[in-house]
């Protein structure tokens, strides 16, 4: 397996475009998204469980009943959430793109993000669809990429090619989120693509379980947005026997799966909302992985944490008390502590006390860009790994004015 080019559009048959409708105010923002595949792909989501969902949710949601989708439309600068016409709205939006592609409204993903709340006028989006399918290329998962983002700072796309059964197959994706991030079930807005040939059911199981360790172990800030989804399609065109149960074919999926969500977690979490650093919290000895989880995201989930790597302070005692409220079955007198970065590794806890260790190395491992917080609990098999980032000033400045 090896990573590629192309994000979205490096699997056969797919591709995608971007483009400034007016949803947005700053016309150097695209705000609109499009990515299609040549032929009815078969497709799997998972959504938020915040009780509060956006309406382009509920859309999808009965759209993906017969695990089939052919195309994704998806604007930014508007959730087109709480809103008492915001289901016929997405439908509304469903049923354009659909007629401009020449396909089933049916078989569309819809999606929105944004701010909450607000009307979202359908104008913009029918003046800027043809553009949109216009715009339609192998080379324009790059401009789909920019037109999901909002208080994004870098787009986040990946793509890897590997072998099923002797066939190349490829599977790529784009995410946008920084803020409002803490999912449970599913996460921010991700779109993944694969040409490899994959049952309905069966990539709606590599989905579901590939998330409980990717997309549900990062959190920026607490919250669970009312937006997030996760939607693969597969449309089949790298022509391999289908895969239709377990097996070595199915592992080779979830492997080529996984390394795309791992990256897109990481390039979520390393920009978040004012964030600095990009927080990795790898958890050891734990007597089961859902102990493991537990300690990693209330690590990770630490306002005081996330405060002291912003500040570079090797406050190891913040790690402590995160896991000791966390809930977890641990003994505390077995919890050892390390901090990593490129510039070392630095041991500041061991056995749940305080060693001795130096203030002027660990600012230098904690004033890089990327940090490991290394964690063990005892002597189990439980492991596990979490992403976050730290606090800044500026998460505040972001949310002070986010609407207005």
């Amino acid at each position: 397996m090896k990573i590629i080019s192309g994000g979205v559009c490096a699997a056969k048959g797919f591709k995608a475009s971007g483009v400034h409708c007016g949803i947005r105010k700053n016309r150097t923002k695209k705000d609109l998204a499009l990515i299609f595949s040549e032929k009815v792909a078969n497709a799997a989501a998972v959504y938020t469980t915040n009780l509060v969902k956006g309406a382009p949710l509920l859309v999808t949601k009965k759209h993906l009943e017969n695990g089939k989708a052919q195309a994704v439309i998806c604007n930014s600068g508007n959730a087109n959430t709480c809103n008492a016409d915001g289901v016929e709205i997405a439908e509304k939006m469903s049923a354009l793109m659909a007629d401009a592609l020449n396909i089933s409204a049916d078989n569309m993903v819809v999606a929105s993000t944004g701010v909450i709340g607000q009307p979202l006028n359908l104008e913009p989006i029918k003046s800027g669809i043809p553009a949109l399918v216009q715009g339609l290329s192998k080379d324009g998962g790059d401009a789909a990429a920019e037109g999901i983002m909002t208080t994004d700072t870098v787009k986040k796309e990946i793509a890897v090619e590997f072998e099923i059964g002797g066939k190349v197959c490829k599977i790529g994706g784009i995410a946008k989120g920084s803020g409002m991030i803490h999912p449970n079930m599913a996460t921010m807005l991700v779109f993944i693509t694969t040409d490899a040939a994959i049952s309905s059911a069966m990539l709606q199981k590599a989905l579901s379980t590939d998330i409980a360790d990717t997309f549900n172990m990062v959190s920026v800030d607490g919250d669970t947005s009312t937006n997030d989804m996760v939607t693969v399609l597969a449309n089949g065109m790298a022509e391999n026997a289908e895969i239709t149960a377990d097996g070595e074919d199915f592992k080779a999926f979830m492997k080529a799966l996984n390394t795309v969500t791992v990256y897109l977690c990481k390039m979520i979490a390393g920009d978040g909302e004012g964030a600095t650093k990009l927080l990795e919290c790898k958890v050891s000895g734990a007597k089961n992985t859902q102990t493991a989880k537990t300690v990693a995201k209330s690590v990770i989930c630490s306002s005081l944490l996330k405060a002291a790597m912003f500040g570079a302070d090797a406050n190891w005692g913040r790690v402590l008390c995160a896991i000791g409220y966390s809930g977890a079955d641990v003994d505390v007198s077995k919890v050892d502590v390390s901090f990593k970065s490129i510039k070392g590794t630095i041991d500041v806890c061991k056995n749940g006390a305080g060693i001795e260790f130096s203030e002027e190395k660990a600012k230098e491992i904690l004033l890089e860009k990327e940090i490991e917080i290394i964690i063990s609990v005892g002597s189990g098999e439980g492991s596990a790994t979490a992403w976050g980032c730290d606090l800044t000033y500026d998460y505040v400045k972001i949310n002070g004015d986010y609407r207005t």
